[in-house]
């Protein structure tokens, strides 16, 4: 099984502001759908956005051949 890691939505949506898990998942698993790892967690309706990812388990998932997603990649950038 190809594994990837991506933003999974999570919380309400009272105008339109969700926050975010970054998870490690498989890739053919819908967005909503059982994670295997949760890595982190992003905050973008606050000023300034909170990124809080897990460095160490981030890179344990990347050296068993997880990919990232374009978006998580910026983000990881970001820290």
């Amino acid at each position: 099984m190809e594994v990837r890691i991506r933003l999974q939505k999570v919380g309400k949506s009272a105008n339109k502001h969700y926050n975010y898990r970054v998870v490690a998942i498989g890739r053919n698993i819908a967005r909503q759908g059982r994670n295997l790892e949760i890595l982190g967690h992003y905050d973008p309706s606050r000023k300034p956005a909170v990124v809080s990812i897990n460095k160490e388990k981030l890179e344990q998932w990347i050296k068993r051949g997880a990919r990232m997603s374009d978006t998580v990649r910026s983000l990881v950038k970001k820290i």
